[in-house]
């Protein structure tokens, strides 16, 4: 019989059965996204409400060095961090590295300016008049893009949602300062380059399922989502 539809048989039975190796790296994957999201939401909700609501000298600046972290190469920013856990680095004492806390803080790190810049994005859709009527009341920057962040709520869960896609589907830095060590490291994508160099194609078609299915069920999420904050916006009109 054909080899992919040999394994791929496999990995569905292992899905459909709750293999416990399969799902334990599931787990795993999605709670390290989890908190990598966790951490860099409230830094790059402000950060990009304050750039959207702030007028200053350096805006083009900034605008600019944003736009250029979410070009960065995961194993660079891997690299990085890498680095500054390392025996040697500024944060070695930590003993971090090689574990699932390098881990959450390379993915954070990963998801922080894309975040950023969706946030901005959003925030800055609000309009000129919006933010002048803000102004004429008195308010500062950080009580506009504190008002400005609640009145785009709906819009900024799918920050939320795109960041945690991002994180979860992420393997050059995670692999990097996490070592892919089985049983305490090893993610969905690390574990899927690991089984496909190893030849065992059932299990990392199985993770590619699950990892699939769990994009999928985001990038469905954010579509709804987005129909229904159309719908609240059409009705408030």
């Amino acid at each position: 019989m054909n080899t992919f539809l040999d394994s791929m048989t496999t990995a569905l039975m292992w899905v459909g059965t709750g293999d416990g190796t399969l799902w334990s790296v599931v787990g795993r994957s999605l709670w390290v996204s989890g908190w990598a999201c966790a951490l860099a939401a409230l830094p790059a909700l402000a950060m990009g409400a304050l750039i959207a609501s702030h007028d200053f000298r350096l805006k083009p600046v900034v605008n600019v060095v944003l736009q250029t972290f979410l070009a960065i190469p995961s194993v660079v920013l891997g690299l990085l961090v890498y680095l500054l856990l390392s025996r040697s680095g500024p944060l070695g004492g930590l003993g971090w590295l090689f574990s699932v806390k390098a881990m959450v803080l390379a993915q954070a790190l990963l998801v922080l300016p894309l975040m950023t810049a969706l946030a901005r994005q959003t925030i800055e859709q609000a309009g000129p008049d919006a933010q002048d009527q803000l102004r004429s009341m008195g308010a500062g920057a950080w009580m506009r893009a504190t008002i400005l962040c609640w009145d785009k709520r709906e819009a900024l869960l799918l920050v939320l949602i795109v960041g945690f896609s991002r994180a979860v589907s992420e393997v050059g830095a995670v692999m990097v300062v996490g070592g892919n060590i089985e049983g305490f490291t090893r993610v969905m994508t690390t574990a899927i380059a690991l089984e496909t160099s190893k030849g065992d194609l059932p299990m990392a078609l199985g993770l590619g399922v699950v990892l699939l299915a769990v994009v999928l069920l985001l990038n469905a999420l954010v579509g709804v989502l987005g129909a229904w904050a159309q719908r609240q916006r059409q009705g408030v009109q």
